[in-house]
């Protein structure tokens, strides 16, 4: 069966660490790690909420020290990616999270897209770095981010707005993503993953999104699930990493279903996939044993992934075409 060709639009690269490479890059530094071995490690990825992941997820991170430790986590993505079918990734990073403990902003900047450069020649995938904002750390130190990122201007094509949501609603960044937008930068944000409705309202009115990441409580509100619809809000939703997470009880449980019944623009993401037990294709066999999709379902999600990117329109419409191929041969003598 051939691979199903689609965008990944959601995606932490701090998140794609896999226990083997954090010990190899442990080793290579010299650090201590507080395991015995991966089995020890991976036995640590059951997590009762967000947090509990985030506390893992961040204590990982230390093993990242040099732009060569960067480029070879983000390497290592882009490969697993392309066996995945991913034929385009637009990427977050945390730099918060590396200044936090000592890492240069270029360290981190410069190791991840050093590797995405290459991304399309070596593995064939089309790739674009977004910096993302942590949401619990003051807004002000995110603008100061922001301006760092312009004036050595690094080769970024946006801005996101990540970690613990509840409590920090999206308002409070408004002046980071007027500068962001300013200076021509596309604008996403998470909402509506663990906080409230009312939390997309204001990505929407207040940050003015280009695009949601996850989005999955939008169906508690009628009116935003018709706003939504009727703008084609695209919604990255991120299924394995939801009942992971315990936002959604189990995959059968998923909104995502109904979602995509009610005309919203949603595609299917990995989130954190050495984390959640699986990359994009695994989240498309789950949903596909989950709820029974058939090829018409799978590759409407794959061409909202596309039409959800932020590509130049003939990149755009040769992708699509890949879709629409893979459909025929899904289903032959539909055409």
């Amino acid at each position: 069966m051939p691979l199903l060709p689609c965008a990944e639009l959601h995606l932490h690269i701090e998140g794609t660490l896999e226990p083997d490479l954090i010990f190899a890059l442990a080793a290579r530094n010299g650090i201590a790690l507080p395991y015995a071995d991966t089995a020890d490690l991976a036995a640590r990825y059951a997590f009762t909420d967000l947090q509990s992941f985030l506390d893992l997820y961040y204590a990982n991170m230390d093993v990242l020290r040099t732009e060569e430790d960067f480029a070879d986590m983000t390497r290592a993505y882009v490969r697993r990616a392309a066996a995945a079918g991913v034929r385009h990734a637009e990427i977050m990073m945390d730099p918060q999270a590396h200044l936090a403990r000592g890492v240069a902003l270029e360290t981190c900047v410069n190791g991840v897209a050093g590797a995405l450069a290459t991304s399309e020649a070596e593995f064939g995938v089309s790739t674009a770095l977004i910096a993302a904002f942590l949401r619990d750390r003051p807004a002000a130190e995110a603008l100061g981010v922001l301006q760092d990122l312009l004036a050595m201007d690094a080769p970024i094509i946006g801005i996101g707005l990540d970690s613990a949501e509840v409590g920090y609603p999206p308002s409070l960044f408004a002046e980071v993503y007027d500068h962001a937008r300013d200076a021509g930068l596309k604008c996403i944000a998470h909402a509506g993953e663990e906080g409230p409705p009312a939390y997309v309202w204001e990505a929407l009115d207040v940050l003015r999104v280009d695009r949601l990441d996850h989005g999955i409580r939008c169906m508690e509100d009628e009116a935003l699930v018709e706003r939504l619809v009727l703008d084609r809000v695209p919604l990255t939703v991120c299924p394995l990493s939801n009942v992971r997470l315990r936002a959604v009880d189990t995959l059968p449980n998923h909104p995502l279903p109904e979602m995509l019944a009610r005309g919203l623009n949603v595609s299917v993401n990995s989130d954190d996939p050495a984390y959640f037990g699986g990359y994009v294709d695994d989240n498309f066999s789950a949903l596909g044993k989950a709820f029974g999709l058939g090829a018409d379902h799978l590759a409407t999600l794959a061409g909202n992934s596309f039409r959800s990117a932020f590509l130049d329109g003939e990149r755009r419409a040769a992708l699509l075409a890949e879709v629409e191929a893979w459909r025929a041969a899904e289903q032959p003598g539909t055409a």
